[in-house]
């Protein structure tokens, strides 16, 4: 019996994992879908607040969310004077975080910018500088931000934030470091967002450091290695836009699994060797859909990352609306 406790206790990524974040998908996809872009609300067990890792689609992920049962706390009555839908959106998120500026990566924070309540948005000096000088100009849309031209309405706070220096994400009990990454030659970012149980990786947009001539992945797996030793490490999401077969001058800054394993073989080396990766969830985020009859991208994408899955990560393909706890 003793046996059989110890190798529970020893074997495997999950063994001292305790949950300490919940994650709900506003969107999972990378494009084509206006109302299923890129988001994801994050928050620290115990604590009421989420932070919005980029936010490509907010209120019909919302709106999914709720159909789905992952906000359990919000009934109407909580929610009054606002829709559940609203209470969430103005309550409930205390902040964002944009990890690049394409647009389906911020779509949904730019359109209901008009309904939303004050809050700070984080993100790179370069993300910034996009969203003030092309974004919230009163040319594409009204200035909603603290900064730029013409009057400023003043319902965010653009907040750049610097290199690997750690930075809180106001009253959520989180606090973040941010990371270059590089996208297609255009810069983009993964935060590492803590608390005091563990942390929480969460990427961008980004290519392999071999297509994009960078060692910015690289940095990126040097950090979290001595996290995932400490067992401090729950969990990641990372894009996996496009399946296998895609030429590399074709993936314009992005992955397919078997870029994203290359990848994961690097982080393997710094986090113990092997074995060291065992039951890591890896949520896959960012998944291109198809126009063309049968193609099933997210299924194909699943099942090539699951076939070359020699790492014993536990890849997970969350839909819009689903909720999990890390």
């Amino acid at each position: 019996m003793l046996k059989k406790v110890l190798a529970v206790c020893l074997s495997g990524y999950s063994a001292l994992a305790m949950a300490g974040f919940d994650v709900v998908a506003l969107g999972v996809n990378g494009g084509i879908s206006d109302g299923n872009l890129t988001s994801y609300l994050i928050r620290s067990d115990g604590q009421t607040q989420y932070v919005a890792l980029d936010a490509g689609s907010l209120l019909p992920g919302i709106a999914k969310g709720l159909e789905k049962g992952s906000f359990p706390q919000v009934t109407p009555q909580l929610a009054a004077p606002y829709t559940p839908q609203g209470y969430v959106f103005r309550q409930l998120i205390g902040g964002y975080f944009i990890s690049h500026a394409h647009l389906d990566h911020l779509a949904g924070l730019v359109l209901a910018a008009p309904e939303d309540n004050k809050k700070t948005l984080y993100a790179s000096s370069d993300t910034v500088l996009t969203l003030r000088n092309h974004y919230f100009n009163w040319k594409v849309w009204p200035n909603f931000t603290d900064s730029g031209n013409g009057a400023r309405l003043g319902t965010y706070r653009l907040q750049p934030v610097r290199e690997q220096q750690r930075f809180t994400f106001g009253t959520t009990g989180l606090s973040g470091v941010l990371y270059p990454l590089s996208h297609d030659r255009y810069p983009s970012s993964m935060v590492l967002l803590s608390d005091r149980s563990g942390a929480f990786a969460y990427f961008g947009d980004t290519g392999p450091d071999a297509v994009e001539q960078s060692r910015h992945l690289d940095t990126v797996w040097r950090a979290l290695g001595p996290l995932i030793q400490q067992k401090k490490l729950k969990g990641m999401i990372i894009e996996t836009s496009y399946p296998n077969g895609v030429a590399d001058n074709q993936l314009y800054g992005h992955l397919t699994p078997d870029w994203l394993l290359k990848e994961l073989h690097n982080l393997q080396k710094y986090s113990g060797g092997d074995g060291s990766l065992q039951d890591l969830p890896v949520v896959i985020s960012h998944v291109k859909p198809s126009i063309r009859q049968g193609d099933d991208v997210r299924t194909t994408i699943k099942r090539q990352l699951d076939q070359g899955n020699d790492l014993g990560v536990k890849f997970i393909m969350m839909e819009q609306g689903d909720r999990q706890t890390f």
